[in-house]
C-alpha cells in the first residue's frame, strides 16, 4: 500500500460519492504517473476540509492505494507519497492467575461498554450494572423531563446505557494519539454508526444514530455470555483484607466479586462520597464552568464557509476558539454542537445543568456551543477530595433557583450581558432549551471571575468570527459537567489503593469524551486479561 497526501478536491467534485471517487482515481493516476490497470484499490484514509480561504474550499484527502509496482514510486523525492503505515495488529496477553468470580463493570458510558466489549469476546463473561435503563428506556425518561421538568435522579441525559455522551452529539475527536483509537472507530461502524466515521477529520454518530450503537454493542455483550442489568446500583463497597469483597445493589442485594471496573462517569457523585468513606484515595482535579451559546447556524456557516455556505456537501460548520484573559483565566469553546440544541443535563433534584445535543444531520435551526471558563482546586471551597462537586453544586443550585425552580433554566441575550442588564424579549435568535428559559442576570449563577473572562471571550471570539458576539444570541446557565473534578488515584497496573478496583475513564478522571474514555475502558480491560486466565 501506498500512502498519497495533500490530495484536493474542490467542493463540486465531490456532489455524491461516486463523482467523488471517480475525481480521486483520477487524481492518484495522474500524481503517480500509471495506467489504470496497474491501480488495484484505494481507500480513503483521511478527509478533511480547508476553509481558511472563504472563495476557494476543498477537501484535502490522505489515501491508501494498493498498487502493482510500489517500490518504483516510494524511491522517489517525493513527501506526498510514502509507503502507508501498518495499521498496529491489536494482539492480547491472556494471564493464568484463576478468577474466583466473574469481573463485574459499575458503569455503561463509553468505558464500560468497551471494557465488557472486549472482556466478553475473550471469554470473561462480564457482569456490567447500570444504574440507568436501557436506552429506549431512558430516552422516554428525559423526553418526558424535558417537556415536564419530571426528573427522574436514576435515568436522565448523564445516567443509562451509553452514559452522558448517548445525549450529546456523539463527538469521536480526541486529543489522544493512540492506535486504540481505531478500534473504537471500527466497533462503532460494525454496531451501525456511518462508516465515514473512520476517515472524517472530526467524526461524529449524532445522538439519534449512537442510541443503536450502543444497543447492539450491548447485545453482542451479551451474546458473548456477558450479563448486563439495568437499574442496578452500586451503592456500598465490602472490602476485605484491602480488596474488593462484594458489591451491594439497590442497599438490599449483595454480589460476591473480586475484580470491579470502576466506570461510573462524571456525575455518579453519591457513588464518589460512598467511594470516598470506603477508602478509596482520590483527588481533586481541575474542571471548567460557563454557559452554553446559540446562534443561527446560518450565521455560522456563513461566518465559517463565506459563499459555499449550505452547500449540502459540507454541512453544518463547526468552530473552536480559545481565549487568554487578562485575569490569569483561560475561556474556550467545548461540545460545539452544529445544528443542534441546547438540552436539560440535570442528575440531581433542584439542580440545573445544561448541555448541547445534535443529531446526525445537524440539520436544527441553531448552533451551540459552551464557552467554559477554567477552574482549579483553588477555587474550591477547601481541601476535601470531593470539594469540587461542592463547588458545581452550588452554581447549579443557583442557576436552578434563577430559572424559576422548575428545571427551566436561565437565559439572557449576549448583548444584554455584555451590557451587564436584564434582557426583556428575544430577538431574531429563539432558544432551543426544553423545557424551557426565563430571562436572567446569569452573573448570578456565575463565579465573577468567570462572568468577567466569559464576557473579554465573547468580544476576542468576535474578531476571530465577526458577528459572534451578536446581541440577539442567547446564552444559557449555567454548564459544570465538562469533566469530572474528582481524580480517583490508580497505579500502572490501573488499580487503585483497594484490590481489585480498576478506576476508569471520564467519572475515575482519565479521559474526556466518547472516544478517551472508551480507549481508557479497552486499556483496562487489557490488564485485567494479562492478569486473569478467561473464566
Amino acid at each position: 500500500m501506498v500512502r498519497l497526501s495533500n490530495i484536493k478536491l474542490r467542493i463540486s467534485q465531490a456532489s455524491d460519492q461516486n463523482e467523488e471517487r471517480q475525481a480521486l482515481k483520477s487524481i492518484i493516476l495522474s500524481k503517480m504517473g500509471i495506467d489504470e490497470q496497474e491501480l488495484i484499490d484505494f481507500i480513503i484514509f483521511k478527509k478533511s476540509i480547508d476553509a481558511r480561504k472563504k472563495s476557494d474550499i476543498y477537501y484535502v484527502y490522505t489515501i491508501d492505494a494498493e498498487i502493482k509496482n510500489e517500490k518504483m514510486f516510494l524511491n522517489k523525492n517525493n513527501k506526498d507519497i510514502i509507503p502507508a503505515p501498518v495499521l498496529v495488529k491489536y494482539n492480547i496477553s491472556f494471564g493464568t492467575e484463576k478468577m474466583q468470580e466473574r469481573p463485574v463493570i459499575a458503569g455503561m458510558g463509553p468505558a464500560g461498554l468497551f471494557a465488557g466489549l472486549l472482556l466478553s469476546r475473550n471469554g470473561y463473561k462480564p457482569i456490567i450494572l447500570e444504574r440507568g435503563e436501557d436506552v429506549d428506556s431512558r430516552t422516554q425518561k428525559i423526553n418526558m423531563f424535558w417537556q415536564n421538568g419530571s426528573l427522574d435522579p436514576e435515568s436522565n441525559v448523564q445516567f443509562g446505557e451509553g452514559g452522558a455522551g448517548t445525549f450529546s452529539d456523539g463527538k469521536l475527536t480526541t486529543l489522544i494519539n493512540d492506535h486504540r483509537c481505531r478500534l473504537v472507530l471500527e466497533e462503532f461502524v460494525k454496531a451501525g454508526a456511518p462508516s465515514d466515521i473512520l476517515y472524517k477529520s472530526k467524526p461524529h454518530i449524532g445522538t439519534d444514530l449512537l442510541k443503536t450503537t450502543v444497543k447492539n454493542i450491548r447485545q453482542e455483550i451479551v451474546a458473548n455470555g456477558g450479563d448486563v442489568r439495568f437499574k442496578a446500583k452500586v451503592t456500598d463497597f465490602i472490602i476485605k483484607d484491602g480488596g474488593v469483597s462484594e458489591l451491594v445493589i439497590n442497599d438490599t442485594e449483595r454480589l460476591c466479586c473480586k475484580i470491579v471496573v470502576l466506570a461510573i462517569g462524571h456525575s455518579a457523585r453519591d457513588t464518589l462520597e460512598m467511594l470516598h468513606d470506603r477508602g478509596i484515595e482520590m483527588n481533586q482535579k481541575a474542571f471548567s464552568l460557563g454557559l452554553r451559546i446559540e446562534h443561527p447556524q446560518e450565521f455560522i456557516d456563513k461566518a465559517q464557509y463565506g459563499n459555499f455556505a449550505g452547500n449540502p456537501g459540507l454541512g453544518a460548520a463547526e468552530y473552536k476558539l480559545s481565549y487568554h484573559g487578562k485575569n490569569g483565566r483561560s475561556a474556550y469553546s467545548f461540545c460545539m454542537c452544529p445544528g443542534g440544541y441546547v438540552v436539560a443535563a440535570a442528575s440531581e433534584k433542584n439542580h440545573l445543568v445544561t448541555n448541547g445535543m445534535s443529531e446526525y444531520k445537524r440539520n436544527g435551526r441553531n448552533a451551540n456551543s459552551a464557552i467554559l471558563v477554567g477552574v482549579t482546586p483553588a477555587d474550591f471551597p477547601d481541601e476535601h477530595p470531593l470539594s469540587g462537586i461542592e463547588f458545581q453544586r452550588k452554581w447549579e443550585s443557583l442557576a436552578y433557583q434563577l430559572g424559576g425552580a422548575n428545571y427551566q433554566a436561565p437565559a439572557q441575550l449576549t448583548g444584554d450581558f455584555l451590557e451587564d442588564r436584564q434582557s426583556t424579549g428575544w430577538g431574531s435568535v429563539e432558544p432551543t432549551y426544553k423545557p424551557g428559559v426565563v430571562f436572567a442576570e446569569l452573573k448570578n449563577c456565575l463565579p465573577s471571575y468567570a462572568t468577567e473572562t466569559l464576557r473579554e471571550a465573547i468580544l476576542d471570539f468576535n474578531n476571530k468570527i465577526r458577528g459572534f458576539a451578536m446581541p440577539d444570541s442567547i446564552l444559557t446557565g449555567v454548564e459544570t459537567r465538562s469533566s469530572s473534578p474528582v481524580r480517583i488515584t490508580r497505579d500502572k497496573n490501573y488499580l487503585s489503593n483497594i484490590n481489585g478496583l480498576y478506576p476508569v475513564g471520564e467519572g475515575a478522571g482519565y479521559a474526556g469524551g466518547i472516544m478517551s474514555s472508551a480507549v481508557d475502558g479497552i486499556k483496562v480491560a487489557e490488564k485485567i486479561m494479562e492478569r486473569f486466565a478467561p473464566v
